[in-house]
């Protein structure tokens, strides 16, 4: 009998969490529309109104500061705008600062022209470089405008955790807006918008367990906002117009409710199963190098490089194993490409690196399945090695 798949690509996609599976289905059978005042348009207006207290609690902030978009690349461009609003009055922001490790879809810029955008270079740890901003803030000119600042609070390929709370003291000194990406933090850290002190946060549903096809955009407050891109019927409060998609963000409210209990406990047992993994991997390649193990990092995650073993080899050899793990961000339509977060760490992004992501259902049996996968592929490599 064929064995099973092993999952170990949670942070392209983490598996749909029962009860985020039952919400959906449960609002299916809502026949109508959360615009409507008659008592159908109600019932769907209450399934959208208790996820916006589930995802306003997951992040520690009031229901009113969310605003649900179709996923976390929507709410990128709704919050990187280059005209903001303080109540009815515009508010000018001149350039956008981005991290080197950003998520293409941060790195895009949102409706910020490319003359427009600057990276903030990392450390070789990783780590977005605190100095390297101070200095791009100090030499902004602030007569054209504010200077608007986006770094991720998790990196999606490495884990790594970036310290933006010190981001955030840099970007208020410099009069600033300041937008964290929570995409891969969110269920995996604790966390507090008031704690980031951020203007903007981004989540996305289908990262936390919950379907793909919803995402949010929250904020500190509901003085300042970014101009609507989807214009219409004035839905979400006129922030994003359109039918609301009801039942995927049902189940996001689940899926946030969820990731929500007992956070420290379940982080903590994947941590160890984790590190776990890797220990197996270096005793069986000695010379397998993992991305990042000396910081921070989501309990998750393990960004590893196998020397003489290029990334997509390396893909296909898990894969064809009956292991699915990714090569770096699944955000690139199938695509495998040199790894920017690599590239900015100053690593040889040309080897690239497998990323190994984990969560709630992976189990001792399935770390021990990798482990013997990886067994395999190391030994096949070292023999071509040797062959060459």
């Amino acid at each position: 009998m064929t064995e099973p798949r092993l999952y170990m690509d949670w942070n392209a996609t983490a598996p749909l969490d029962p009860a985020a599976r039952d919400a959906v289905l449960s609002a299916l059978s809502l026949p109508g529309n959360a615009s409507s005042v008659h008592r159908e348009g109600r019932a769907a207006r209450a399934v959208i109104e208790t996820a916006r207290r589930d995802v306003a609690a997951l992040v520690g902030t009031k229901p009113a500061h969310v605003v649900f978009t179709s996923g976390a690349t929507e709410a990128s461009s709704l919050a990187l705008s280059p005209v903001l609003r303080m109540g009815r009055a515009p508010l000018a922001v001149s350039h956008l600062y981005v991290s080197a490790i950003e998520h293409p879809a941060i790195r895009a810029g949102g409706r910020f022209p490319a003359d427009r955008v600057t990276e903030i270079p990392v450390t070789p740890a990783g780590v977005v470089d605190l100095d390297a901003l101070s200095a791009l803030l100090l030499a902004h000119d602030t007569a054209a405008g504010l200077p608007m600042v986006a770094v991720m609070l998790a990196n999606n390929e490495s884990g790594i955790v970036q310290p933006v709370a010190e981001v955030a003291e840099i970007v208020r000194r410099a009069g600033g807006v300041f937008v964290v990406d929570a995409v891969q933090a969110a269920g995996r850290l604790p966390l507090s918008l008031a704690a980031i002190g951020c203007d903007f946060l981004i989540l996305s549903s289908h990262k936390i367990g919950g379907p793909k096809g919803a995402g949010a955009l929250v904020s500190a407050g509901e003085v300042m906002m970014p101009p609507p891109l989807v214009t219409g019927g004035g839905q979400e409060k006129g922030h994003r117009s359109g039918t609301e998609n009801v039942a995927a963000i049902a189940g996001f409210g689940a899926a946030a409710r969820m990731a929500a209990e007992n956070l420290e406990a379940r982080n903590a047992a994947i941590a160890a199963r984790r590190d776990g993994i890797e220990a197996g991997m270096r005793r069986l390649a000695p010379d397998v190098i993992i991305h990042g193990v000396d910081g921070p990092r989501l309990a998750n995650t393990s960004f590893f490089t196998l020397p003489g073993l290029p990334a997509e080899t390396g893909q296909i050899a898990f894969d064809l194993e009956g292991v699915a793990l990714s090569a770096g961000s699944a955000c690139s339509s199938g695509k495998v490409g040199e790894s920017h977060v690599l590239v900015a760490m100053g690593q040889d992004a040309r080897r690239g690196a497998l990323r190994l992501s984990i969560g709630t259902t992976t189990s001792d049996a399935d770390a021990e399945r990798f482990l013997a996968v990886f067994g395999k592929i190391a030994a096949r490599r070292r023999k071509t090695d040797a062959a060459a």
